[in-house]
Parts: structure tokens; C-alpha cells; sequence
């Protein structure tokens, strides 16, 4: 290891022990996540086209698509871009929690601006096999942040394919730490939580392109794709050398997951097939006396508490759970 590289891990693991992260993302600081960047620019620029390469290339290889397209910008607006250039006829959404409502309200907000799509349904995730007709879209949330669900994508698949829609997934919480996102046509996600990447990319992946052109220049995906405004260049530059380690600093999470619902056995309201790798809901509340740690506070008011496993990303496979020591169960 160089002296200068030797300075950057010395920096983020003072960083990381000055606070300790139980929160959706972005994950801990990786020095990785320093030594990616450069200067750089979208034309032009070889070094960083080679090195968008390499990015987008991963990332379709992880997801299994065949295009996809990076945006300035956070997972919110992947959503927003995804839903006005996608949607179209009958959609249907899968309530899970927060972020599916948000969902919702966002192909509400295509219908009445793009006039492509003549029906949104809401029905609750778990009595999708009484869905019924004929529908354009299903659409719903992988991972669903709010309640600490993992959404069964195998049925959402079985579902679109039985109503003869297509399947759209937001990914945000999923991308890096789940399996089967091929089985959606179109997925969003940012760079900032299971990829393990700095804050400021959002990317929208797909198998063939959209068939909507939205009244607007920043939300039309083609202009995106085209380059037409600047990118997150050094979002993207910050996941260069943090990709082709990913699985190392994944193992990370999997310890903490691992370690903590050990721990938290009798407080668990999930089966095991309905538990994302990214949090955990207990329906005991978690508080910490220790000033370094940062809780997450759930959007949801179903109660308990969400704790999430990217604070010690960082270490990697010498992860060990021992940030959980922070935590405690409030009397």
C-alpha cells in the first residue's frame, strides 16, 4: 500500500469510528470510495469514459440488463424519470409500506401529466394472488425500507406474466444485496446504498426502451441517456474501485444482519424468505447511549424499530457485528 493510500484508509477508519451508522444508506465511508476519484468530464475525456465503462458495465452484468442509463441525481428522481417515460395503460401497485406510496403517488402524477396511463390500482402486496384483469404494469418496491420487507419478486413476476404487464421494481433498497432483479423489465436505484458507492448517482436499468416522451427536457431519459446534461461523474468514479471488491464489502452486511437478528430473536416480525439483507424490524424499540451512532427513523408507523447493516461495510470480511454493542432495548 502506497503512503498516500495508506493516508486515506488511516482517514476513513477514524471517520468510521467517529460514527457509527445503523441507517439506510449511504453505507460507511470505503477508502475505495477516495481513490476512485479523479477529474473528470462527461466529452471528451477518455480516462473517464473508460471508467464509466467499466461502472455501467458491472452494473448491468449485477442487475441483468441490457441498457442502462446514470443520472445526477438521487434514487427519488430515477423514480420519477422511470415512471413518466415506462408507465402507460393499467398500472398496478403493490402497497408494502412508505415507499410504495410513494410509488403510487408518483404514477398519479404521470397520469394526470403525460395522459399515457388510464388506470392506477393500489392493492396490498400480500393479497396479490386475488389480482384479477388485465394490466400494462405492476409495480413495486423490493425492498421495502419502511417495514423492514423483502417482497417475494419470483410472485411479482408470476403476477405481471398471469396479468400480462410488465414488472417495475424499485431497487433503491435491494441493488448490491438481492438476487433475481433480471426477472423485472425495468428497475431505479442510486449508488449510495448496496452498492456501497457515495452519494449522487441514480440509474434507471431496462430491456427495451420506453415508449413515453415526457414534456420536459431533465425528466426525458433519453436525454439522460444522451448525455445531454452533466452526469455523476464522481459518483460513479467513487464506485470504481469499490465494484470489483463488492462482494468482500457485502459480506459486511450479511455478518451484521446475521449478528443482530441473533441477538434479537424474540423481537423479529418477519419470517426468514420476508427479511431484506438491508434492515431489520423488531417490534421492541432500539435506542443507543452512545453519541456516535445514528438510528434510523422509520417512515412507517406500524411500531418497533428499523435497524440497518451498513455501518460497518467498511471492514468487510473482518466485519464482526461489534457496532451492535451501541444498541439497546428500551425499557
Amino acid at each position: 500500500m502506497t503512503d498516500e493510500n495508506q493516508t486515506i484508509a488511516a482517514l476513513t477508519r477514524r471517520r468510521n469510528n467517529d460514527k457509527h451508522l445503523f441507517t439506510a444508506g449511504p453505507a460507511s465511508l470505503l477508502a475505495e470510495n477516495i481513490t476512485g476519484l479523479r477529474p473528470c468530464f462527461g466529452r471528451g475525456d477518455e480516462d473517464y469514459a473508460g471508467l464509466a465503462s467499466q461502472v455501467l458495465t458491472t452494473l448491468k452484468s449485477m442487475s441483468g440488463h441490457e441498457y442502462i442509463v446514470p443520472m445526477q441525481g438521487s434514487g427519488s428522481l430515477a423514480l420519477e424519470i422511470m415512471a413518466l417515460n415506462f408507465l402507460c395503460g393499467r398500472v398496478l401497485i403493490l402497497s408494502s409500506g412508505y415507499y410504495s406510496e410513494r410509488l403510487h403517488d408518483l404514477a398519479l402524477s404521470a397520469q394526470r401529466r403525460m395522459n399515457e396511463i388510464s388506470d392506477v390500482t393500489t392493492m396490498d402486496w400480500t393479497a396479490m394472488a386475488d389480482a384479477a384483469g388485465k394490466y400494462d404494469w405492476v409495480v413495486a418496491c423490493y425492498t421495502e425500507t419502511s417495514t423492514g420487507t423483502l417482497l417475494p419478486i419470483e410472485e411479482l413476476r408470476q403476477l405481471a406474466d398471469r396479468l400480462g404487464a410488465k414488472l417495475m421494481l424499485d431497487a433503491t433498497a435491494s441493488i448490491g444485496l438481492e438476487t433475481q432483479h433480471e426477472l423485472a423489465d425495468v428497475i431505479s436505484y442510486s449508488s449510495c446504498k448496496g452498492l456501497f458507492g457515495l452519494t449522487g448517482a441514480a440509474f434507471i436499468a431496462y430491456r427495451e426502451a420506453p415508449t413515453v416522451i415526457p414534456d420536459s427536457f431533465y425528466l426525458d431519459l433519453a436525454n439522460h441517456r444522451d448525455k445531454k446534461m452533466t452526469g455523476p461523474y464522481h459518483a460513479i468514479a467513487s464506485l470504481a474501485h469499490v465494484l470489483p471488491r463488492h462482494e468482500h464489502f457485502r459480506t459486511a452486511v450479511i455478518t451484521n444482519k446475521q449478528r443482530f437478528s441473533e441477538r434479537m430473536t424474540n423481537y423479529l416480525t418477519r419470517p426468514l424468505e420476508r427479511q431484506p439483507q438491508l434492515c431489520t424490524h423488531v417490534s421492541c424499540i432500539i435506542t443507543s447511549p452512545d453519541p456516535r451512532a445514528v438510528l434510523y427513523a422509520s417512515r412507517s408507523n406500524q411500531g418497533g424499530s428499523v435497524v440497518c447493516h451498513l455501518g460497518e461495510v467498511h471492514l468487510g470480511e473482518q466485519a464482526r457485528g461489534d457496532i451492535l454493542s451501541d444498541l439497546e432495548i428500551q425499557a
